[in-house]
């Protein structure tokens, strides 16, 4: 298990460098390795650990043929001879995304209410809860917020379908979110990915934007922490 984290671990960090090897190594099959983590860190509410953000960024960043700065251009010739297309990773990757959101929000809908009332060992209780009050913040919105915000993106359609929201009004948040999100992440890849400044601290970059993407719930906590002890 430790060292299944560990190698998750290397994977996000260095997304760029695993993913250039992906194209070299399986050329256009690329496109379904990521279709499949973006589909699973979205449909499956127990995969919420998943690559995402940094995901979508590096993959932006090899369709424009960035190599990493750590990656000999001489030993990986073959991935620059096979870049991914742009429009196409976009196009796929909300189909994704998309895909997922509905998968989940069906299982929540599926699992119902219970799911409040019992503790199932794979849905971690502490993240529904944490869901379940950002919607009644913000309602809605909450599928489109959520989708710049780790593991909230990934219980947000499953609270969605445990809440019966209507499915209508689901699917337009959710497709709202999902192009806003795949589009802004991508595009920042692969117009940005070769700046200097970028390439030589990407690891640097992807904790940066986990960060960010994260700060809403470090803020969240903080003033409930604070409100705690005011009382």
């Amino acid at each position: 298990m430790l060292e299944l984290l560990k190698n998750l671990l290397d994977i996000i960090l260095h997304i760029d460098i695993h993913l250039f090897k992906w194209v070299d190594e399986y050329h256009t099959w690329t496109y379904l390795i990521l279709f499949l983590i973006i589909f699973m860190e979205t449909g499956l509410v127990v995969t919420p650990f998943l690559p995402g953000d940094s995901l979508l960024f590096a993959a932006g960043m090899v369709a424009a043929g960035n190599l990493p700065a750590t990656v000999n251009a001489g030993t990986m010739a073959a991935a620059t001879g096979h870049p991914l297309n742009i429009l196409v990773l976009i196009l796929l990757l909300i189909c994704a995304a998309f895909s997922g959101d509905n998968t989940n929000y069906f299982i929540g809908r599926l699992l119902g209410k219970t799911v409040y009332e019992k503790n199932y060992r794979l849905i971690r209780r502490e993240y529904l809860d944490k869901t379940h009050a950002f919607y009644e913040k913000h309602g809605g919105k909450t599928l489109i917020i959520a989708r710049f915000m780790p593991i909230i993106r990934t219980f947000a359609p499953f609270v969605a379908g445990v809440g019966t929201m209507r499915y209508f009004r689901f699917i337009s948040f959710s497709f709202v979110g999902n192009v806003l999100w795949v589009v802004s992440f991508s595009l920042a890849g692969y117009f940005f990915g070769n700046i200097p400044v970028v390439k030589h601290n990407f690891t640097i970059v992807i904790l940066s934007i986990i960060f960010v993407s994260l700060l809403p719930m470090i803020i969240a906590m903080a003033k409930k922490m604070l409100a705690k002890k005011t009382v």
